[in-house]
């Protein structure tokens, strides 16, 4: 508008220009700001033992013969070992609950209604995992629902932080042709991660050590 008055010879301020059009309601409409509430989820997501809460994140790879793969995952918030991890070619709801799946039978040894009670399951807000089949099935495992707020990543901070790991020690640094093979290196680097990966917050020792010691210490008790 300035620059319209300008061309017609009538020369005056920007910023009289703005605040006159303001006042006069002229303005043309803008998105309210956003009011951001308290970050409740600031503080910590690790709890003291295992096995009381896992985090359970996705993410993906590119094969040579099946194109794009995904990777589901289960870690322990405490331990930050990874309990559960699974590839596909379908990233469906099913497909997510493997992991926690595989979780529950290596912790509790089976799958059975109500088996992994006290345990919380931290996830994001994607459809497989907000699905009535993935959510029904925490429920038959006694495994309680903890999704994370919505656009904070942080919430899920363990599951990511272990995605990373994935991603530098495997998935950035190899090839893989056929899917199966690509399911097969993800299961054993898993492993890898969980005996070789030396932790900071642990002390420098690995998820896997950090489990052994925390069980040793509570059955000496």
């Amino acid at each position: 508008m300035w620059a319209r008055l300008r061309a017609q010879g009538i020369r005056t301020s920007k910023r009289r220009v703005l605040r006159l059009m303001r006042q006069a309601g002229l303005l043309a409409p803008t998105r309210a700001p956003l009011v951001v509430g308290p970050r409740v989820h600031d503080g910590t997501i690790t709890t003291e033992r295992p096995n009381q809460m896992w985090g359970t994140d996705a993410t993906s790879t590119v094969t040579v013969e099946n194109g794009a793969v995904t990777v589901f995952m289960a870690i322990d918030h405490c331990t930050l070992e990874g309990v559960g991890i699974h590839a596909a070619t379908r990233a469906t709801r099913f497909e997510a609950l493997e992991p926690i799946r595989q979780g529950v039978r290596q912790q509790f040894g089976a799958v059975s209604v109500g088996i992994a009670t006290g345990v919380q399951v931290r996830h994001d807000h994607g459809s497989q995992y907000m699905s009535d089949n993935f959510q029904a099935e925490l429920r038959f495992l006694g495994i309680t629902s903890s999704p994370a707020f919505v656009r904070a990543t942080e919430g899920n901070g363990v599951a990511e932080r272990f995605i990373r790991t994935l991603k530098e020690q495997l998935l950035w640094v190899r090839m893989f042709r056929p899917w199966r093979s690509f399911a097969t290196r993800s299961s054993t680097g898993c492993v890898s991660i969980n005996e070789q990966w030396l932790v900071d917050r642990h002390r420098f020792r690995s998820p896997a050590q950090v489990r052994r010691d925390l069980l040793a210490t509570s059955e000496a008790a």
